[in-house]
């Protein structure tokens, strides 16, 4: 397929230890969006001055996590970086990081992740996501989105640009897969080469993790072996560009036990055109919610239903706010706040309320709010 880089890219289990909070099981199917209700929700915010943050986890300790992805200080080298038909700049910085809050104090735990940034747009990419398997096992997806053959023109550093670490309390990490190797190696889905690992789910004995440069979905051995388990399909889009790429962000274990993986889309990012897909072995990958734009995250909700995080609401491109969505059961869909501004990030909190990782795409402005259920 014709692969059309997305300026995101270059920027995009059950157990109470893992990324959500699920429900209920259901088996209801709401693949066409239903009725549409707006609910004022003011949140809260209760983490600032984040560095580009993405992903949200609760730790087994009852911490809040947030993958932050860093900032444009430019630590290392530079490289010619096309991005579609554009010509740009793409820099090291290794100011990627994890901060926690943890008994009301907000602290960073791991710093010096690597992480670069486009110039012209000062957009980084770094730790996207972070998932948790059980104490002393979080795993972080490092971005990338671009040729993987193109990092060591950044310098060793950005050799784990691309990849799966393992993080310690401590702070010390370890690569677990190269992810965008595997892109580099097979290219699952065809087309350009371009891998950026967005989402992470950490399981016992294996990580799954979308990559949303490489349109695919795999799956990690604890022994760091990595193979497919989907790639997702181009959508229709209007012409001049014809057709829009899948762009997979989020992975999550649903409450029937199969797996669910949402989509950004790509150029031209139409409205209607994201979708939430049901993903069970040896099946081709369904849609289980549609009718939704550039979803960026979603988390099962403890009544059955489901909330979708949105980074923009314009028909096309990414103007707008951001808006996170609650789908119930029933298929009614509540808008339950706009006051986002390209969100990247939600996660359901052990009393019901939903955090919100907003301003994903600022450096030094970023936010997780708290929005009461």
């Amino acid at each position: 397929m014709s692969r059309v880089r997305f300026c995101l890219l270059s920027l995009i289990a059950i157990p109470a230890c893992t990324n959500d909070v699920a429900g209920p099981a259901t088996t209801w199917n709401a693949s066409a969006p239903g009725p549409s209700v707006l609910v004022a929700s003011t949140p809260t915010v209760v983490m600032s001055g984040l560095h580009s943050p993405r992903g949200l986890s609760f730790g087994p300790e009852g911490g809040l996590y947030v993958a932050e992805a860093g900032t444009s200080e430019m630590t290392g080298l530079c490289i010619p970086f096309l991005e579609g038909t554009t010509l740009n700049t793409k820099c090291y910085s290794g100011t990627g990081s994890v901060s926690r809050l943890w008994k009301g104090l907000q602290t960073r735990v791991a710093t010096g992740l690597a992480s670069t940034f486009i110039v012209q747009s000062g957009f980084a990419s770094g730790p996207q996501d972070i998932s948790f398997s059980g104490r002393g096992n979080a795993i972080v997806a490092i971005g990338w989105g671009g040729d993987p053959a193109l990092r060591p023109s950044l310098g060793e550093a950005a050799n784990t640009a691309g990849s799966l670490i393992q993080l310690q309390p401590s702070g010390t990490w370890r690569v677990v897969a190269d992810i965008s190797a595997f892109e580099a190696a097979t290219n699952p889905a065809g087309g350009v080469i371009d891998s950026n690992p967005y989402g992470v789910l950490a399981e016992s004995g294996h990580t799954f993790v979308t990559d949303a440069g490489g349109n695919s979905l795999l799956e990690v051995k604890a022994t760091g072996a990595t193979s497919l388990v989907a790639i997702f399909p181009s959508t229709s889009a209007p012409p001049p560009f014809n057709q829009s790429e899948a762009v997979p962000t989020r992975v999550k274990r649903g409450p029937d036990g199969a797996l669910y993986v949402s989509t950004l889309t790509g150029v031209p990012f139409l409205a209607g055109s994201a979708v939430i897909y049901r993903i069970v072995a040896g099946h081709s990958p369904t849609v289980y919610l549609g009718g939704f734009k550039t979803i960026t995250d979603f988390a099962f909700a403890p009544d059955g239903g489901v909330y979708v995080l949105q980074f923009a609401t314009a028909a096309v491109f990414f103007g707008g706010p951001g808006a996170l969505i609650h789908v119930a059961t029933n298929g009614v869909r509540t808008t339950l706040t706009t006051a986002l501004f390209q969100p990247t990030g939600v996660v359901v909190g052990p009393d019901g309320s939903v955090y919100v990782s907003n301003r994903g795409t600022s450096t030094d402005s970023g936010e997780v709010l708290r929005i009461a259920q």
